[in-house]
C-alpha cells in the first residue's frame, strides 16, 4: 500500500529526543499489537532543530526498552510546514509546541493540529510534560500518558466514518 493511502500520525515537542519520539514508539508498539488491518504511518518531529539527525534520550530509550518499546531506530528532525500536508494528525505534547507548530503550519491545515491529550480525556491533563531536565519518573510518566492517548487514538483511527 503506498503511503497517500496511510494515515498519517505526526508526534511532536521541542527537539524531538524524549516526549514526540517516545509517543511515536508507543503508538506503533501498539499498531503491531492491537491496529490490524490499520493502514498508519508514524514519524515525529520537533518544533526546534537543537537535536537534529540525534537518536532518542537514552533514558527515553532505557524506560521504553524496559516496557518492550525499542525507539533507537528514530532520530530526531525539525517540523517542517510540508509536513501538514503530509500528515493527518499533527499531535503536539504541549500548549508551547502547539504555539509554535500552528506558526509553522500552513493555515489551511492548522486543524490538524491537536495535543495529544486530547485522545486520553480521562486523564484530566492537557499537556505531556517535557522530563528532559528531571528524573526517571518523568520519562515513565511520557510513556504511561503516551499509552493511554495511543489508545484513544488507535480507538479514533477505528471508528467508522460518519457522514457529513
Amino acid at each position: 500500500m503506498s503511503d497517500i493511502n496511510r494515515i498519517g500520525v505526526l508526534f511532536v515537542c521541542m527537539g524531538n529526543i524524549c516526549r514526540s519520539p517516545t509517543a511515536e514508539a508507543v503508538f506503533r508498539a501498539l499498531l503491531r499489537t492491537e491496529g490490524a488491518g490499520l493502514a498508519v504511518r508514524t514519524d515525529s518531529a520537533g518544533t526546534h532543530d537543537y537535536h537534529v539527525g540525534h537518536s532518542p534520550d537514552r533514558r527515553a530509550q532505557s524506560a521504553g526498552r524496559r516496557r518492550g518499546v525499542e525507539m533507537g531506530d528514530l532520530r530526531a528532525r525539525h517540523l517542517r510546514a510540508e509536513d501538514f500536508e503530509a500528515f493527518d494528525y499533527v499531535l503536539v505534547m504541549d500548549e508551547r509546541n502547539l504555539a509554535d507548530a500552528r506558526d509553522i503550519a500552513p493555515a489551511k491545515f492548522r486543524a490538524r493540529l491537536k495535543l495529544l491529550l486530547e485522545f486520553a480525556p480521562e486523564l484530566g491533563r492537557r499537556e505531556v510534560p517535557d522530563p528532559y531536565y528531571g528524573g526517571a519518573a518523568g520519562f515513565e510518566d511520557v510513556l504511561d500518558l503516551a499509552e493511554a492517548a495511543s489508545r484513544g487514538l488507535l480507538k479514533e483511527l477505528r471508528a467508522p466514518v460518519r457522514p457529513e
